[in-house]
């Protein structure tokens, strides 16, 4: 994909639904009684594998363009796939499903491409084996997954050492077959929409804190299910918004649940034009329109704190610091490393090469504003949120900028490069 300089974005847009609660969606349809229908799911490679892995285990999912229809089979209704259940590039998928496999009464095996195949697994099969789980891992660590599930979960009490939504979501799936209380406490709180989700399906849920708490469930409920958008889709066009000069865009019906905000906030620090109107409810989740204009930014200091609310923003927050006014510095985001791609090394390498002074540190960057982008060919590492970021970079870079790999964008945002020529009109 070659993207030119422009001199200015208008419009008003909608970026896909969100990818973390369609996954959790898809997932606990799969498991409860009765059939669910997941209105606006997002329609992308890495939702698919969710379903696909759980067609392969009797779910019937019928779709109807801008619906899923899921017919539940029931809490033990799961049947043993006849093969491995193929993740493709979504860790969502295997570190979920992982701790819903560890609960039945057969064997199965997860497998992954290229890219999942080198992403951390111990953090999940360590508190799953604590659980009674059988996991056997490449080198203890790395997919194929093969589990040999009996049916005999205990319940525990998990500290996780980091903040992950995909490590407390895997523990509390497996807790819904646990005997007794599951309780997973984070170090820092991530995003909720594990917690949020299994209270309206009709699991015993309690939060307290950082401590979130499970009982074993013999029955879930069906459900319909609104899914808002996505603020880490929304966040690329939020900061084209604030970057390209004589820009304003307005963005529908993003979700802004209070665990996954942090680019607002730390965009309003640095200076942001941004309003949010039409707030509201929807299946649970905060929801509201995002207006940004043409901004001038300065820097900021972006710690391991509030890293859990914007770790999947970090690109484009990068990206958003090359175009302020003095030093910023991110820290605490070694969870980069072990992402689609290093994204560290990628954001650092891909940016200097554009001519952004900007500098890798062991968990995180150090990044100086001010400095002009130029146009030239960098590589996206296929993964989606590299080239999203190094498009926008492209919008007000000298020249012309071309992002190889850039089809990986349907990971998560299939048109989007049809709403970025959108805007650009």
């Amino acid at each position: 994909m070659k993207i030119n300089k422009i001199s200015k974005l208008k419009g008003t847009i909608i970026v896909p639904t969100d990818k973390s609660i369609t996954h959790r969606a898809i997932m606990l349809s799969s498991i409860a009684s009765g059939k669910s229908y997941i209105n606006n799911y997002l329609s992308s490679d890495d939702c698919f594998m969710t379903v696909n892995a759980f067609k392969s285990m009797g779910v019937n999912v019928e779709d109807k363009g801008t619906s899923l229809i899921i017919e539940g089979v029931g809490i033990n209704g799961l049947k043993k796939p006849s093969t491995d259940i193929y993740a493709g590039n979504s860790g969502t998928t295997t570190r979920l499903l992982s701790g819903i496999l560890s609960g039945q009464n057969f064997m199965s095996v997860i497998t992954g491409d290229e890219s999942l195949s080198k992403r951390p697994m111990k953090r999940i099969i360590e508190p799953l084996s604590l659980m009674g789980a059988d996991i056997k891992a490449q080198g203890n660590n790395f997919l194929p997954l093969s589990i040999n599930a009996t049916g005999n979960l205990k319940s525990i009490n998990y500290k996780s050492p980091v903040a992950s939504a995909q490590i407390k979501s895997c523990i509390l799936l497996a807790g819904l077959y646990a005997d007794g209380i599951t309780t997973v406490t984070e170090p820092i709180k991530s995003r909720d929409h594990s917690e949020r989700m299994l209270k309206a399906f009709g699991a015993d849920v309690c939060v307290d804190g950082l401590s979130v708490s499970i009982k074993q469930c013999d029955r879930l409920y069906c459900q319909s299910i609104d899914v808002p958008c996505d603020i880490s889709s929304a966040a690329f066009f939020i900061v084209a918004g604030l970057i390209v000069p004589n820009s304003n865009i307005k963005i529908l019906n993003v979700n802004i649940n209070p665990t996954r905000d942090g680019i607002l906030e730390v965009l309003k620090q640095m200076g942001a034009d941004i309003t949010l109107s039409n707030v509201r409810t929807m299946s649970g989740e905060e929801v509201a329109d995002i207006e940004v204009k043409t901004s001038k930014l300065n820097s900021i200091n972006i710690g391991s704190s509030i890293m859990p609310r914007l770790i999947d923003e970090v690109p484009i927050i990068a990206l958003a610091a090359t175009q302020a006014y003095g030093k910023t510095v991110i820290s605490g985001a070694k969870e980069l490393k072990v992402k689609e791609s290093n994204r560290l090394l990628a954001i650092s390498s891909q940016l200097k090469q554009m001519g952004a002074d900007i500098v890798q540190t062991e968990d995180g960057l150090i990044i100086e504003g001010g400095k002009k982008l130029n146009g030239c060919i960098v590589d996206s590492f296929k993964d989606h949120r590299i080239a999203m970021m190094l498009s926008i970079a492209g919008l007000v870079a000298e020249g012309t900028t071309e992002i190889l790999n850039s089809n990986c964008v349907n990971i998560s945002f299939s048109n989007f490069y049809e709403v970025l020529k959108q805007l650009c009109r």
